[in-house]
């Protein structure tokens, strides 16, 4: 009969639950080491022991009880310390209740047990025994019991954080052993946790069991010897994703829209002045009267904070973008009304970057949306659903500001970003047809209006000025914008600013002032800051490839993705809408977009195909030449299928090596980047920095051309460093890496430092299209390849002493 008032038990073995369960199931109520009573769950008393304590008899127990009874207060009788099965258990009346957590010096036995004064106990007579089966439940992982996360905690960190920043990594010099408690003997009996990996994780679930409100716990060895590979992308895919998801609603509308960036000085609706303050305020198209009223409802039953609503022009330029600098602002992304409530709306979800980047960017989200995808099921389709989202919220963006924006605040209204949109409305569009094919009408229906968000996104914005430079038919990158760019670090441009503020005597920010409303002209920093804003919207900012020239340069990348654009549309136009489209009141056809491809191809062979070197490099417009940087854009027309097979050949075969590195593709090399010194510093996207977004497009377009071992090969040289970092820093997923060999790719010495790093105890988000690119890498991978990471073969270990038939698979 059910007993509603019985105590669960468990084995101290981790087979019962599953023992990888996300964080709000592992750690929710119903894993509770706490009965319906208030008490501390009871546990079996079978131990883990090694073989030569495989037999402890009662008598045993009885000895060490009678031996320190003496020192006990009110000795318990021998009978109180029976377990529920009548085998021996230590009673917490004769010995106390021991610590959780004990650290040792030595290299003890991992499953000796420790008295009551923290002594070993003597070593028990050995006993002959039969030999068990591998699969013998004392060979099995065990169960931890936490009798008290916060102090066990503290005293982690207090052993084992030498440097005090709230991580554990191979740079402490703490004693890497530590002991905690079995779940089965409530505590008594004392387990090893050993080495840096280990102890992070330890570091890191504690860390999650106190952020769910958790006093003790029960935890799974298996979480904290958890294979890394396996660890890494089921954090990604459980947690981090999670962690980095965004959708506005009437609860979070007032936090999402403010503005860390820029301070403005308000009267707010109490008509209390507020100076140098944060913003809270969002704007929406002219033409959204149904977001107005929604936000203008919101902002009504708000009264403890000024929440701003405002309309967009139905034009927008520069004059007016800079006329809000000063009134920042979120920018309103798809939505539509709750079918339960026309009155409120739904927004789309989406993925944001992480770090300080916490709103929806350009092609970070195309990056996501592909690691998104590796894990979508017919039962499973949320990540399909984030992917979908972020597609809508482009189509949303391209209809309403013009353009796929850099991210939506209002200072990036006159700068983009590099253009995915055909090619990820196509994955999309595959994924959901592939899971749910119920759904290919709806699908349809999407891949349309994306389509036709992008040929006017190539028309309008690409393919016409001031981006298009009609003498070579070619693209660059050349947003609109007046003045500083306000969202930039205070400090940012000193160096620059300082000559002509000393020019005019007068002080930095009143020389920005004037020279922003106009009042100072200075023609050569409005070059620099057309440049800067070029650079930015590239994406790449920064590098000494773009500085200086960006908005004159027809680049490699843009002109591939263009090639891209042209090809799919044809594509998405003849395949699935019989040959014509209506896109914006023209009919689309597909020969018209062939031929634009076809023209682009000979327009990038003649301006940015290096025969003689066998690399893509930038044009310049102005001078008319080729800028020989070499930079890893040089893969992207392979990704977009625009190289022939012979400029593909040459690419790989005469240019590959001048960019493989220990940990995979460098951004540009070290030739072109030159020397670094105090006067010209180190820039992110040049040597010796590896990115996320180089790894994917390379590897996609290196197996678009035949060269699948050759993206293998520098897959497994990114998830490697990635995974090496993950082990020996904490967790750590960060924005970049160091990619050369004897580096800690982590730790990047640019401008911006690195996005990742900032978190105490566990890194909860990683970062968008590194968490992107270590699952969809992992695709790549062979089972041989992944374990081999598993157990961190660093790349030339594992290239070098493979079985010839596994090497032709990574070359």
């Amino acid at each position: 009969m059910f007993n509603p008032f019985r105590h669960r038990r468990s084995s101290s073995s981790s087979g019962d639950d599953d023992p990888f369960d996300l964080a709000e199931n592992y750690y929710g109520p119903k894993n509770a080491p706490i009965s319906k009573m208030g008490r501390v769950r009871t546990f079996s008393v079978f131990e883990t022991k090694p073989r030569n304590q495989i037999f402890d008899f009662a008598e045993d127990a009885i000895k060490e009880q009678s031996s320190s009874a003496s020192t006990s207060p009110s000795p318990t009788p021998f009978a109180e310390s029976l377990s529920e099965d009548n085998e021996p258990r230590p009673s917490e009346a004769v010995f106390g209740r021991k610590p959780s957590i004990v650290p040792i010096y030595a290299d003890d036995s991992s499953t000796e047990s420790i008295n009551s004064i923290g002594h070993p106990v003597k070593p028990k007579a050995i006993h002959h025994f039969r030999r068990s089966s591998v699969d013998d439940s004392y060979l099995r992982p065990k169960k931890f019991y936490i009798s008290n996360v916060e102090a066990t905690l503290d005293e982690l960190l207090h052993n084992e954080d030498t440097d005090r920043n709230c991580q554990i990594t191979i740079e402490d010099t703490g004693p890497k052993v530590l002991r905690l408690g079995t779940a089965n003997s409530n505590g008594f009996n004392q387990a090893a946790i050993r080495g840096t990996y280990m102890l992070s994780n330890l570091l890191q679930e504690l860390t999650i069991a106190q952020r769910f409100g958790r006093k003790e716990m029960i935890l799974d060895e298996q979480r904290l010897n958890e294979n890394p590979v396996a660890r890494m992308k089921r954090l990604i895919s459980t947690q981090f994703w999670k962690s980095l998801t965004r959708q506005i609603t009437a609860e979070n509308i007032v936090d999402m829209a403010r503005d860390t960036k820029i301070k403005e000085t308000y009267v707010d609706q109490h008509g209390v002045l507020h100076e140098d303050a944060e913003s809270h305020r969002i704007y929406v198209p002219y033409n959204r009267k149904d977001q107005y009223d929604y936000y203008m409802s919101i902002k009504e039953s708000r009264q403890d904070v000024f929440f701003d609503v405002q309309y967009l022009p139905e034009v927008i330029d520069s004059v007016y973008i800079r006329s809000i600098n000063k009134k920042p602002g979120l920018l309103a992304l798809a939505s539509s009304p709750d079918p339960k409530d026309p009155k409120k709306m739904i927004n789309q979800p989406y993925v944001v970057p992480g770090g300080r980047f916490n709103e929806l960017y350009g092609w970070d989200s195309y990056m996501e949306t592909i690691g998104l995808l590796t894990d979508v099921t017919p039962k499973d389709q949320e990540h399909l659903r984030l992917a979908r989202g972020m597609t809508e919220n482009f189509i949303y963006e391209i209809h309403h500001y013009g353009k796929i924006l850099n991210a939506n605040r209002s200072y990036y209204l006159g700068r983009s970003q590099p253009p995915f949109l055909t090619d990820m409305a196509l994955r999309v569009f595959d994924k959901t047809v592939e899971v749910d094919p119920g759904r290919k009408v709806e699908a349809l229906d999407f891949l349309k209006r994306a389509t036709v968000a992008a040929v006017k996104e190539y028309k309008t914005i690409w393919c016409a000025k001031p981006r298009l430079d009609e003498k070579s038919g070619l693209s660059c990158y050349h947003p609109d914008g007046l003045g500083v760019p306000p969202e930039t670090e205070s400090s940012h441009f000193n160096a620059v600013l300082k000559p002509y503020a000393e020019k005019y005597k007068i002080s930095q920010d009143e020389f920005i002032e004037k020279y922003n409303a106009e009042i100072i002209k200075e023609p050569e920093l409005d070059e620099y800051f057309l440049h800067d804003r070029a650079v930015r919207e590239s994406g790449h900012d920064t590098t000494y490839r773009l500085e200086g020239r960006c908005a004159y340069l027809a680049t490699v990348d843009l002109n591939a993705l263009l090639y891209k654009y042209e090809n799919d549309i044809a594509f998405i136009i003849q395949n699935h809408f019989g040959g014509k489209l209506e896109c914006n009141g023209e009919i689309e056809e597909p020969e018209v977009w062939v031929a634009r491809a076809i023209k682009r191809v000979e327009r990038v062979n003649k301006y940015l195909w290096n025969e003689e070197d066998s690399m893509y490099y930038d044009y310049d417009i102005k001078k008319e030449t080729q800028c020989k940087y070499e930079s890893a854009t040089a893969f992207w027309p392979l990704w977009s299928k625009l190289a022939i097979q012979e400029q593909a050949d040459k690419l790989v075969k005469n240019s590959l090596d001048k960019f493989e590195e220990f940990g995979g593709l460098v951004a540009g090399t070290l030739k072109s980047r030159g020397d670094v010194n105090l006067s010209r510093p180190s820039r992110q996207w040049d040597y010796p920095y590896g990115w996320a977004p180089q790894q994917i497009l390379a590897w996609i377009g290196l197996c678009n051309y035949g060269y699948d071992g050759i993206a293998r090969r520098l897959a497994y040289r990114w998830l490697y460093m990635m995974t090496r970092a993950f082990v020996d820093y904490n967790g750590v997923v960060v924005e970049k890496y160091n990619v050369t060999e004897g580096a800690v790719p982590h730790k990047v010495d640019a401008e911006y430092g690195n996005q990742g790093l900032d978190f105490k105890g566990v890194a909860t988000e990683g970062f968008g299209w590194v968490n992107a690119s270590y699952l969809f890498g992992l695709t790549l991978m062979n089972l041989h390849a992944k374990r081999c990471l598993g157990t961190l073969t660093p790349p030339n270990v594992f290239l070098m002493n493979m079985h010839p038939v596994q090497r032709e698979y990574f070359s």
